[in-house]
Formats: structure tokens, C-alpha cells, sequence
């Protein structure tokens, strides 16, 4: 996925892949998520690092019961 295809998804986009994962891997979704930022980074892909980074980020909201992706997101 290059930078282009990710700034093309929304917030709500990367909640419900995130709930998706959540629902599908538990715990272990989060821990593939910052497994894969950290693997991504380490070997230059950038671009896929943030994806990943960003996911991890919304797995950990909806894991903490932060948000909830069954309710529509509010950016502040």
C-alpha cells in the first residue's frame, strides 16, 4: 500500500479494519499490528509502517473500550 492509498482512507475506514481484527484476533491483533510497524520501519518500508502504526493506534482505542467502532468516530 503506498502513502497515496492510505491518505485516500478516512478515520472510520481504519476503525472498522480495526474492529474487523479486533473481532477476528483479539489481544493478538494489537500485537500483530505493533509487530508489523516495528518490522516494516526496521526494513525501510515507510509507508507500510504507518499503516500499520496507525491501525495499531485505533486497535489500541477499541481494545481499551475508548471508542466504540459501532458508534461513528468524532475528530476533535
Amino acid at each position: 500500500m503506498s502513502m497515496q492509498d492510505m491518505d485516500s482512507m478516512r478515520a472510520d475506514d481504519f476503525c472498522h479494519l480495526a474492529a474487523e481484527l479486533a473481532s477476528e484476533h483479539g489481544d493478538m491483533a494489537l500485537a500483530y499490528a505493533r509487530r508489523a510497524t516495528v518490522e516494516f520501519a526496521s526494513t525501510g518500508a515507510l509507508d507500510r509502517a504507518q499503516f500499520w502504526y496507525v491501525l495499531a493506534l485505533f486497535l489500541d482505542d477499541i481494545m481499551s473500550e475508548r471508542i466504540d467502532p459501532e458508534y461513528p468516530l468524532v475528530m476533535h
